[in-house]
């Protein structure tokens, strides 16, 4: 099995930088930023955030057969039916959500060495192709639209419950899923909030130092 290509490395300490001239320096910041920018924004990402989402919802599903057997009068049939159904919903969600939690911790590791690179130098030439504006949409928008629906379901079916048709364990099944999907989708917007924060201030931190370098080289001209 081929391991996962690792992230980046930050930059250097100052002390120990030995970049022969202000090109390589920008060229190698160019070289990280454009490899942490596709692994922080990328679609496939999304794509993968949510079927590991759709895993754990898998699992809760499992995992509430067998909170519905023990809450009813169970037989040795139902109680094993039970205990096998939540043993698979366990082994669905334990995975799933370590791949999340991992997940979460390694974007958070991205975005670090994102604005340690930023912070390093300006470049406004280069800089501007990383503010990818229908990037952030794609996925702020399916995100947002997960988190509400998921937010009115886990509050949409304690409140519209009916004694007698609807049982314990049919509310906190729909409960649950809604939470599910609420979480995913949060997840997904933070994401591209913080990417667009970012690219914000790189992208406008950019054209000031272009600018002020516009204005300065004709005062210098002059000046000789």
């Amino acid at each position: 099995m081929s391991r996962r290509i690792p992230l980046p490395p930050p930059p250097p300490p100052a002390e120990i930088r030995a970049w022969p001239d202000r090109e390589s320096l920008l060229a190698d910041r160019a070289k990280a930023m454009t490899e942490l920018h596709r692994r922080s924004i990328d679609p496939k990402r999304l794509v993968l955030l949510w079927l590991t989402a759709a895993g754990f919802a898998v699992g809760w599903v499992f995992f509430e057969t067998l909170l519905r057997v023990v809450a009813e009068d169970p037989d040795l049939f139902s109680v094993l039916f039970g205990a096998i159904a939540g043993l698979l919903g366990v082994g669905c969600m334990i995975p799933t959500g370590l791949v999340v939690g991992f997940g979460i911790a390694r974007d958070a590791e991205i975005r670090q060495r994102l604005w340690q690179w930023t912070a390093l130098e300006w470049d406004p030439v280069r800089d501007t192709r990383f503010g990818s504006p229908v990037l952030s949409l794609v996925w702020f928008i399916p995100s947002f639209l997960l988190c509400a629906s998921g937010l009115w379901l886990s509050f949409a079916v304690p409140a519209g419950a009916k004694p007698g048709e609807d049982t314990p364990n049919d509310v906190a099944l729909l409960m649950g899923l809604g939470f599910i999907m609420w979480l995913t989708g949060l997840i997904g917007a933070a994401k591209a909030v913080s990417h667009y924060r970012w690219a914000v201030r790189l992208v406008a931190a950019g054209s000031a130092v272009g600018t002020r370098q516009q204005y300065a080289t004709p005062q210098g001209g002059a000046h000789r």
